[in-house]
Parts: C-alpha cells; structure tokens; sequence
C-alpha cells in the first residue's frame, strides 16, 4: 500500500505540469485592455528621475547583486524593457502621461546607458543591460525623425557594442558570471540564453547606417550557442554543463524558457538546421508543457522548482516565444499567439503588472514589460 500511495503521489506530479492552462478568453478586446492596464501600471511605477526598479525590497533572498554597479546595471536594463514595452504597446504616439513617460524614460536611458560597467570581477550583470539597451535604440532610431537624434543613437548603439565585444567570454558567446580566473576579458562560461539574447539584439541593429558588428564576434557567438544545442533542441543552461548532459536543467522541461531564445536567435542569424517544423514543435511544447514553468513561476529561490527551473525564465521565455511565432506563416502561427495571450491574460495582476520571480523591485516592471512586447505580437 506504501508503494501505491508513491507512485500515485508520484503520478500526479508528473501528469498536473502538463494538463492545459486554464481556458482564459482571448479577444481583441480583452488583449487590448489588459496592455492598456500594463501600461498604466509602468507609468505608476516609474521612479522621478524616469528610471524603472530599485533595490529595495530586500528579503534576504534576492541574488548575488554587488553594489553598486550590479544594480545600476539592472536598474538601467529594466529602463530600457519598459521603454520597449511603451513603445510597441502602441500608446507611445498618444499625448498626456503616456508621452512623458516615455521621454522621461528615454533621456533617463540616454543619460545612463553610457555609465554603465561591470560591477566587478565576477558579476557581469551589464550584457544584459547592454543587449536590452541595443534593442530599445534601434527602436528609437526607427520612430525619430530628428537627424541630430539619430547621430545620437547610432553613437550609443556602437557604445553598447563595443561593450559587448570587450566582455565576449573567452570562449565566444556571453556568460553573466565569471567564476574562473575573473579576467577582464571574462573566462567564465557561455550561457545559451545569454548568447542568444546578445545575438537577437545584435540583428536588430544590424541593419542601422554606419553600424559596425564584428563578423567573428558573432560567429562565434552562434557556435558556443551551438555547442550547447543537444539533438532534440533542448539547450545545455551553460557550457559548463557539457558534461552532464541529461542533468534535470539541460532537458527538454529544464530548457522551455531557453529553447525559444536559442532557436529563434539561430534561425535569424541564417542557421539552416532550424526548420520552421522546429520552431513550431517547440511552441507546441511550451503550450504542453506550461506547468513545468508555471511551477517554478513566484519561487523565491532559483533553481528550486522541477528541473531546476527559475521563476525569471517564465516571462523571458514567453516573450521569445512570440518572436517564434514572427517566424511562421499566420495561419501556423496564430493558435500558438492565442495561447501566448491567453496565457498572458490569466497571469495579469490586479494593479495591471505581470511578475515571475521576487527580485528587489525590479520584478513587477521587467514582468510586466515582457507580458506587454508579448501581448504585442498577439494581436490579431
């Protein structure tokens, strides 16, 4: 009897994280409210000097954050998200609190994108600032039609990338840890989502008058990505990890949020073996397999959940997930859309935001940015 209450127990835990969502209607109506809602909830939560996120709210359990450097990097990161996020809700062209926030946030970006550094020896947090920041420039560069402002920001996306290049982990890619040699040009581990968040942000500048991006850099960004690749299109955490390959993190339940970055960074950047039969099975397991994400979603410690999955990779991995769908035909494309919205809609908290994962302030901001450039992609 012992051991038929084990395999029960064990039974439900492995059949619930696969059992559909919760049906959440998707209307264009109830998208458009619930992006409306999202973006009234950034403009309550900007800081006076048009910055998002702080590091209050300590608990005890927040990450391995040296100061200050650590939270200038995800502070300025956050900024650049929620930016973004205005900009393609599609409110960013109405007049009144919405365009003052906006400006506000886009000089507080202009002021601090440029200051923003290592925090030290073996913290790396600003890749992601830098690779948030190219992305919130090249959409910048697109809606300005001021010559002097496009000089501007074409200066600070070369900045931004030069920073790349200079902290490119030594063995290609980027990582946002060095817990090697600390060198200064990095000698810790490439991270598969990491690189693959550098590699979206560097094709979306690609194209931007006088912008110079290393051929070699970005090569060998496309191979620590693919060193990381295991046949079924999972992605290994980090490089470090090869040699575990079946380790909980590296399989298919461990790498829902990355798989979507990882393939669709490889397909844009001319990855052949990236089929749209791939792209559209992997959507096809995020919708199946949510649970093993939802699960690790709000925990309060990395790494806790089932397959070591993080709470931060529920809004990352949804967010690459819409930029999937970019990549199939409308008609293949719009049953994942409608679960993405649907997903995003049951999650929206009351006061508007979405969050994954309790992380200083900065959670309910960088949340609620991605749920809202997810929403976005949705529309009918």
């Amino acid at each position: 009897m012992r051991h038929l209450c084990r395999i029960i127990c064990l039974l439900s835990i492995l059949v619930s994280p696969f059992a559909a969502a919760e049906e959440s209607e998707v209307t264009p109506q109830a998208i458009e409210s619930a992006i409306t809602k999202g973006v009234d909830f950034l403009l309550a939560d900007q800081n006076e000097d048009g910055s998002w996120g702080s590091p209050r709210q300590t608990k005890g359990l927040n990450i391995y954050a040296p100061v200050p450097g650590s939270h200038h990097a995800f502070r300025t990161a956050v900024t650049a998200m929620a930016v973004s996020a205005i900009i393609e809700s599609g409110r960013a062209d109405s007049s009144g609190p919405v365009a003052e926030a906006l400006e506000r946030g886009i000089q507080n970006l202009y002021k601090e994108l440029p200051q923003v550094r290592r925090a030290n020896a073996d913290a790396i947090y600003n890749i992601w600032t830098h690779a948030y920041g190219l992305q919130t420039l090249a959409l910048l560069y697109e809606r300005s039609d001021s010559p002097a402002e496009k000089i501007k920001i074409r200066n600070l996306i070369q900045g931004q990338i030069n920073r790349l290049n200079r902290f490119e982990s030594i063995d290609g890619g980027w990582g946002y840890y060095d817990f090697v040699a600390q060198t200064a040009k990095p000698s810790g581990s490439s991270i598969s989502f990491t690189t693959a968040t550098v590699l979206v942000a560097f094709k979306e500048v690609e194209s931007i008058e006088s912008i110079e991006l290393s051929e070699r850099i970005v090569k060998r960004a496309i191979a620590a990505i693919n060193r990381q690749r295991k046949s079924d299109l999972s992605y290994m955490y980090g490089e470090y990890l090869k040699s575990r390959p079946m380790y909980g993190i590296n399989r298919p339940g461990g790498s829902l949020g990355r798989s979507q970055a990882c393939n669709y960074a490889l397909k844009i950047w001319g990855d052949t073996t990236i089929r749209e039969a791939d792209i559209e099975d992997w959507l096809d397991k995020l919708d199946k397999r949510n649970g093993w994400l939802d699960i690790g979603r709000k925990r309060p410690v990395p790494h806790e959940s089932w397959f070591a999955v993080a709470g931060y990779f529920y809004y990352y991995g949804h967010y690459y997930a819409a930029k999937c769908t970019e990549l199939l035909p409308d008609g293949t494309a719009s049953p994942f859309k409608e679960m993405l919205a649907g997903l995003m809609l049951k999650h929206q908290e009351k006061d508007g935001s979405w969050w994954d994962f309790p992380f200083y302030s900065y959670h309910q901001p960088y949340g609620t940015a991605f749920a809202l450039m997810t929403l976005s992609r949705c529309r009918p």
